[in-house]
């Protein structure tokens, strides 16, 4: 009697401590894992806790878009204003990669906002790219980037966010890409048509925009181009 009365202890006591271990594990931060286009694994700690719904692998579609959140606007506003950048090209890529989702991850790992590969995430030095603040920081520094290699020209830019530099910089123009082709049109597109979901700041006043020129080539092809 002895012994079993013992052994029911030493059960009690397990089941306590696994009941603790399952608390503390219920409220540690999530790990996400994701793959690079190199087949490398990257596990990054998004900061929430786990059981919070993620939009990983999720498809990001220029229709049907969530809004974006004050704290999202306000990050783009000020980012944008800095960098001097348009927030609507900004909003229109954001709406195109994510959908305003922060936690978006897709097939290929990019991550966040405006969908940062994990290695140009850390050449940008963006810590945690479910962060709000630091994914937009990151990727419209990226678009800045571009825009100084394309000279300002929008679409190439756009297509260099999507494909890279170098693919556009090898085919000397918008890749034949489907998917870099329809990425283009779809930002421009909704870039053209005016603002994104919500066009004002957190303050309420329209934002600082930097001059933006639109021209056809001799070929037909519409170009938008930041002059400042």
């Amino acid at each position: 009697m002895h012994n079993r009365t013992q052994s029911w202890l030493m059960v009690l006591a397990c089941l306590v401590v696994c009941g603790v271990s399952f608390s503390r594990l219920a409220r540690a931060d999530e790990i996400v894992c994701v793959t690079d286009e190199h087949g490398r694994k990257i596990f990054i700690n998004t900061g929430a806790q786990s059981g919070l719904a993620t939009h990983a692998m999720r498809p990001a579609k220029a229709d049907n878009a969530s809004l974006p959140t004050p704290e999202i606007n306000e990050a783009v506003d000020q980012t944008a204003s800095r960098l001097r950048i348009d927030p609507q090209l900004v909003h229109a890529i954001i709406r195109v990669e994510s959908e305003y989702h922060p936690r978006a991850v897709s097939r290929k790992g990019a991550m966040g906002l405006m969908q940062l590969a994990p290695e140009t995430a850390q050449r940008l030095g963006v810590q945690n790219p479910f962060n709000i603040k630091q994914n937009i920081e990151g990727g419209t520094s990226y678009l800045k980037h571009l825009l100084n290699v394309f000279g300002g020209d929008i679409p190439l830019s756009l297509a260099a966010y999507n494909a890279g530099e170098s693919a556009v910089q090898r085919f000397r123009g918008i890749p034949s890409f489907a998917e870099t082709r329809d990425y283009v049109r779809k930002v421009t597109g909704i870039y053209e048509s005016g603002s994104p979901p919500s066009g004002t700041n957190a303050t309420g006043n329209k934002p600082q925009a930097s001059v933006i020129i639109r021209y056809v080539d001799e070929r037909g092809v519409v170009h938008y181009s930041n002059v400042e």
